[in-house]
């Protein structure tokens, strides 16, 4: 049995080494900005390809009342850590409020989503492991920010990516 260099140092087995990392330091706004759905910004720090595909740190600018649908990931664990606003969050069948400082962890193959739940623009963290979700977003934000969106075009864009679209957005009730 081999182990490789990565497993012995206790990292990911897909995270590059110091000697190979690209070290990124960025200001505030600054980053790889991609569109999601409406009033729904995104601002990588880092995507998979930055980090050799070990994970995506992005900050999500979220509309008033705004949130992305019902969705599963099949084999990425997400993060959201609230900076601005409060959120409903669906986990599962579970349902939570995060208040700003909240975090919550979407571990893969559980459906969730998230909606911001006040009238002012909110922010949360979002992470991907593993990374590559910026490829995600460079297709579905044109889709989903149509003049009438075609449900049926954005589903096959989450099936390409490894997800499976559920449904709508959450309700304020």
């Amino acid at each position: 049995m081999s182990i490789s260099a990565n497993a012995i140092a206790g990292l990911h087995p897909t995270a590059k080494t110091p000697a190979q990392a690209r070290r990124t330091v960025l200001a505030a706004g600054e980053g790889l900005r991609l569109q999601s759905g409406p009033g729904r910004d995104l601002i990588f720090k880092l995507t998979g390809e930055d980090t050799n595909g070990a994970l995506d740190y992005f900050v999500v600018e979220v509309a008033p009342r705004g949130g992305p649908p019902l969705h599963v990931h099949h084999s990425q664990d997400e993060t959201i850590h609230v900076l601005k606003g409060r959120y409903k969050v669906r986990i599962g069948e579970d349902l939570f409020v995060l208040e700003e400082g909240g975090f919550a962890y979407l571990p893969a193959g559980i459906p969730h989503a998230f909606l911001n739940l006040t009238d002012a623009p909110g922010e949360v963290i979002v992470v991907y492991v593993p990374g590559g979700g910026h490829h995600f977003y460079a297709e579905m934000g044109p889709l989903a920010r149509a003049e009438k969106p075609d449900r049926a075009a954005i589903a096959a864009v989450f099936a390409k990516h490894g997800m499976t679209l559920l449904g709508g957005p959450l309700s304020l009730d």
